[in-house]
């Protein structure tokens, strides 16, 4: 890749509808986080399936075969993305309820004395489900962080992790503190002692589709409404592991997994509308790169090391902003390097609370806001409030380097 190749910010927004409309225009947007933008042709595809084929898929007539090959189409390409088997992905309503499911069919694998570790970083979407694998009989092992950096730490999970160890529940990438953590390295210890791995990409996702290969993880799970689509989730499972899992769907469906663990089957026409991702970025990498003979996976790749050093620039300057102003306590790293952290920033502040500077933010048209962002078990642990919570500013690769300059200056004068 030539180095010099820099992602075109303009050519970027001008394919989101949101940057043209006249209400959203006026803010900076900065709760990517809770859900991103969608560029025009997911918006395309969405209408194009209300308006031609909603109808029942996979009969004979003509806009009921269109509806399906559509469905199907859009599975494939997510397959390509993120460079799993069309068998091992599914589309359910949200990563919350794809781990409530998964976690219902792996509770018949766990018997009394066997271990299940969660963390203290993760969103409660990654811990709840597997915390109520006591009622299974397991024992529920806290992963840690250190207090003091809000990292998880390898050495403390290699005292942690042993032969009875049945599930290992990390996030890749954690949506308070920022850290991405290393799930590949993860997933090779916890193999060794025959523990399933389940990752949690929610807030990895958005700044680069993972190869889940690569990862060795055993199940993966990213909401595609922050990765530029409508309000669903994906779940990658390995097809070996699929199809032991007890059926939780139709009778007539228990051999067909992944249907076996998404009950109801996706939501028709928002599936369809996931092609619209692939074509957004599909459409980024043919404006930035002259080679068209590669596979989808090594167009992914290409377009998210130029997400990377755009996200990599305009979180520096936010971090290099609040790293300096001595009433705020930054959360996480204080500076991204090669992707060792989201442009997913935290703080609080000494002397007001986080919902008076939320709030300060947005009657500046900051579109931020405070929370604890269901991680609740993290801030306790960062001895926060989770009732006040923290100040969170997530940016995505649309974001400019203007957002990021209206957002210090605004912060400049109400933090003094």
């Amino acid at each position: 890749m030539k180095q010099n190749i820099k992602l075109d910010i303009n050519y970027v927004r001008s394919k989101f509808p949101a940057f043209k409309d006249p209400m959203s225009k006026e803010w900076a947007f900065f709760e990517n986080a809770g859900g991103s933008y969608v560029p025009d042709t997911v918006i395309t595809r969405l209408s194009n399936f209300m308006t031609s084929t909603k109808v029942q898929p996979y009969a004979e007539y003509e806009m009921s075969k269109i509806a399906g090959e559509n469905m199907d189409k859009a599975t494939n390409y997510f397959a390509k993305m993120i460079n799993a088997k069309n068998n091992e992905i599914l589309i359910g309503g949200s990563t919350s309820i794809n781990f409530y499911v998964l976690s219902n069919a792996l509770k018949y694998f766990i018997s009394a004395g066997d271990e299940v570790i969660v963390t203290n970083q993760d969103h409660e979407a990654n811990i709840s489900p597997w915390r109520r694998l006591i009622e299974s009989g397991a024992k529920i092992i806290e992963w840690q962080f250190n207090e003091n950096t809000g990292e998880l730490e390898i050495d403390t999970l290699k005292k942690l992790i042993n032969k009875k160890t049945k599930i290992l529940a990390v996030t890749h990438c954690s949506n308070i503190i920022g850290s991405i953590n290393n799930l590949k390295q993860i997933s090779e210890i916890a193999h060794t002692y025959g523990t399933i791995v389940i990752g949690d990409g929610v807030s990895y996702a958005p700044h680069g589709f993972p190869d889940v290969k690569m990862l060795g993880v055993d199940f993966y799970s990213f909401s595609l409404y922050k990765t530029y689509g409508p309000h669903l989730g994906l779940l990658y499972g390995k097809e070996e592991i699929l199809k032991k899992l007890p059926n939780q769907n139709h009778e007539f469906l228990k051999d067909q997994y992944p249907y076996t663990i998404n009950p109801g089957g996706p939501n028709h026409e928002e599936l369809a509308s996931l092609i619209g991702i692939y074509e957004y970025f599909d459409d980024i990498y043919n404006y930035h790169f002259e080679n068209k003979n590669i596979s989808i996976r090594e167009k992914i790749e290409k377009i998210n090391y130029l997400i990377s050093q755009h996200e990599e620039h305009i979180g520096n300057i936010l971090l290099d902003y609040l790293r300096n102003n001595k009433k705020i306590r930054l959360l996480g790293k204080n500076n991204i390097k090669n992707r060792n952290r989201a442009p997913t920033i935290s703080f609080t502040v000494n002397d007001q609370t986080s919902k008076e500077i939320s709030e300060k933010l947005v009657k500046n048209k900051i579109a931020t806001r405070n929370d604890n962002f269901y991680a609740w078990r993290c801030l306790e642990n960062l001895g926060i409030s989770s009732d006040d919570g923290v100040i969170r500013l997530s940016m995505v690769h649309y974001n400019s380097e203007e957002d990021v300059e209206k957002l210090i200056k605004v912060l400049k004068s109400i933090i003094v």
